[in-house]
């Protein structure tokens, strides 16, 4: 599905400077216009809060602050002018433990090198296609970590609520900014590659 994403802006933080013109390069080629760039999290951050981006891509390992650091400090920082940004950490290892560290941290994405232009067009269109809520608790703030529903609840009911069917998840906060700039993902298909095919 091919998306019109002219009107987003992206932060790439990645200390590796032939990665970063990569992954620009690519983003060009999806057609976002707006692409800024710092080299490590602490910039990252300062440029975040100045400008607010759609859309932050980070690579795991940077000093003096990575990607994790990076995403805690957007997620949980006063200063942090949205904390609903979508973020993508991008990283060299793949393990399970790595993965569960990063979503715990509250990324959004997940995206191993080497990557393709599939890969990353993939990931941004998740989280166009399938924004997740975001939940707080007392050790956790960011998107629902649960990307499946394995199968209904059948357990015994306890919650105040649960006389309603469906019940609206209490701990919920609210969709992303980065879905509010999109709004639907029907507006930003690009009609001409529906002429395409």
């Amino acid at each position: 599905m091919a998306y019109q994403f002219n009107k987003i802006s992206i932060l790439i933080v990645e200390d590796n400077l032939p990665m970063m013109e990569l992954t620009k390069s690519l983003l060009e080629t999806f057609g976002i216009q707006y692409v800024d760039s710092a080299k490590d999290g602490a910039e990252g951050f300062q440029k975040f809060c100045q400008n607010n981006y759609d859309l932050v891509i980070a690579d795991w390992m940077m000093k003096p602050m990575d990607g994790i650091s990076l995403t805690r400090r957007i997620r949980n920082d006063p200063l942090s002018p949205n904390q609903f940004v979508p973020v993508i950490l991008v990283t060299g290892f793949s393990e399970k433990r790595r993965v569960i560290q990063a979503r715990d941290a509250g990324v959004t994405e997940f995206l191993v090198k080497p990557f393709n232009a599939r890969d990353l067009y993939r990931r941004i269109a998740q989280i166009v296609e399938k924004p997740r809520q975001f939940v707080r608790s007392e050790d956790f703030f960011g998107p629902d970590r649960r990307r499946k529903r394995k199968s209904a609840y059948l357990g015994p009911k306890r919650r105040e609520d649960d006389d309603i069917d469906e019940a609206p998840n209490k701990r919920a906060v609210k969709t992303s900014d980065f879905t509010k700039t999109l709004q639907t993902a029907e507006e930003f298909r690009d009609p001409s590659a529906k002429e395409r095919s």
